[in-house]
């Protein structure tokens, strides 16, 4: 991609809207390999979407953006389709007279260009979905089995910087999305020492003992904003009654959010658990709770009992 595309990728739209944009194909690469990308290159006249517009066609089909709907939109998705299944092709330019031919009466004329990204081309995606580190949480994610796999994917989208720990190599996947960094060790409960001030923290590591050892060194940080532990309500009770045996205070356990996500989702599968995880993640972040009523909401978590107790 040479300096000048690369500077009309970020022409119109808002530096959050790139963001997420590309943010999101970078997710798609990570899960499928490749997808293509639609950027109107030029308009003249009456049109549904301006220069810089934007959307993206998975391999599955799925649809990320828009460049404004009708039959424009569904002309260049087939084309788009078409390049997904001939990848080797170099980016396609294409003109379209939005008239009687495409059935739209706007009289303008779009031109787009048809461009697909597969896994070499992550760095140049990477540098699309830049955001600043100052606006994303920094969250240290303890363990790397099939829900922390799904979280990852979740929060991709979401302004998280993600510290991904886990002692197995094989556990992390061969390709990691931007916005997490995974850290292989042997000793995971020493990364709580270099986590920031109001970090978040979750845990569901692949041992129960060393979820244990991990809460309970979190909780020793009264600086972390949030500290979360997947596994059931039972789970729950019996770590709060070893940690009280170690001395673990009740205002430090009330910290502990047992178990995680939102009280109204109840699947047990991997992405079902991520999504609900992801959307208590964000609302924590954004502070749509007064600070009363954050400290209440582990209690109200704690009512449930319906997650499984290891990731």
């Amino acid at each position: 991609m040479d300096e000048r595309l690369e500077s009309l990728h970020h022409s119109v739209e808002s530096k959050s809207e790139v963001n997420d944009f590309w943010t999101r194909v970078q997710s798609q690469i990570v899960e499928e390999g490749l997808i293509a990308v639609i950027t109107v290159i030029a308009a003249d006249g009456s049109t549904p979407r301006e220069v810089g517009a934007q959307m993206a066609v998975t391999k599955a089909g799925d649809l990320i953006g828009t460049i404004g709907g009708g039959a424009l939109e569904y002309a260049a998705i087939a084309d788009a389709r078409l390049a997904i299944a001939f990848p080797e092709q170099p980016p396609h330019k294409r003109d379209w007279p939005l008239g009687p031919d495409l059935g739209q009466c706007c009289g303008g004329r779009v031109t787009t260009l048809i461009e697909v990204f597969q896994t070499e081309d992550q760095d140049k995606i990477a540098r699309l979905a830049g955001q600043p580190k100052g606006d994303r949480t920094p969250l240290l994610l303890f363990g790397a089995g099939h829900v922390g796999r799904a979280l990852v994917m979740a929060l991709a989208p979401l302004p998280f910087d993600i510290r991904w720990i886990d002692s197995r190599p094989e556990a992390f996947p061969g390709l990691v999305v931007r916005t997490a960094t995974p850290v292989l060790t042997d000793h995971p409960v020493t990364e709580l020492a270099g986590a920031p001030r109001g970090a978040f923290v979750l845990v569901m590591t692949h041992s129960h003992a060393l979820d244990l050892d991990i809460i309970v060194q979190a909780l020793q940080r009264p600086d972390l904003a949030y500290v979360g532990l997947i596994g059931s309500a039972t789970k729950r009770a019996r770590f709060e009654s070893r940690i009280k045996a170690m001395g673990g205070s009740h205002e430090s356990l009330s910290r502990l959010v047992c178990p995680i996500g939102l009280a109204g989702i109840h699947g047990k599968e991997p992405a079902t658990i991520a999504a609900s995880v992801a959307a208590d993640l964000l609302i924590r972040r954004e502070g749509l709770h007064k600070p009363s009523e954050r400290a209440s909401f582990p209690l109200h978590l704690f009512e449930r009992a319906d997650l499984m107790d290891s990731a």
